[in-house]
């Protein structure tokens, strides 16, 4: 049996959801895997954004801001997931300087710390981060299995795109790193 590679994993990809995706929490999606290992996936959905502000939830949780608010009052917060959604991903600049930071590659990590959010509502935080409620999650091999099925494209994730606020083109925008354009591909399924 061979061993998988950590080459043979997709963590620091998009995962783009196929036109003919029928589930309504992914349809249209797109995905920032931050995990892949023999254990199984997560990632965050970063082009969903909930009716909800970067200021609500701040007013929500508590949190003074002690800069200029209007800038938290356009930023909205992101659908990450299915799995976990009352817990907050914040994808952002690499480094690790905030508890529960990960860092996935040098110019990215994620975090789930409360500190982070604060920081952010006093203008100490990173210059780039985007905040997401849940995550989405993939057994092991289960991942492999729906793209084996043509449910996902695959690209490598763009660091631009992540922190983009133009939630409506980011899944025509990830599919234009492939060369592809999804409005061309058929929602229809089948085998000739």
């Amino acid at each position: 049996m061979n061993e998988k590679t950590s080459s043979d994993y997709l963590q620091d990809q998009f995962l783009i959801a196929m036109p003919q995706m029928l589930d309504s929490y992914f349809s249209n999606t797109v995905t920032y895997l931050w995990k892949h290992d023999h254990e199984g996936a997560l990632g965050v959905i970063i082009n969903k954004p909930l009716r909800a502000t970067v200021a609500e939830l701040f007013d929500e949780l508590g949190i003074v801001c002690s800069i200029d608010k209007g800038p938290f009052q356009e930023q909205q917060v992101l659908t990450g997931g299915p799995v976990e959604r009352d817990k907050g991903f914040i994808i952002h600049d690499g480094g690790d300087g905030w508890e529960s930071s990960v860092s996935v590659t040098a110019k990215i990590s994620i975090c789930t710390s409360r500190t982070i959010l604060q920081d952010i509502a006093a203008g100490n935080g990173p210059e780039n981060y985007a905040i997401a409620l849940g995550c989405a999650g993939w057994e092991a091999g289960q991942l492999e299995q729906e793209i084996g099925a043509n449910a996902w494209l695959t690209v490598p994730a763009d660091t631009d795109l992540i922190f983009s606020r133009d939630h409506a083109n980011k899944i025509q925008q990830a599919a234009a790193i492939l060369g592809i354009d999804l409005r061309q591909i058929s929602p229809a399924t089948g085998h000739s």
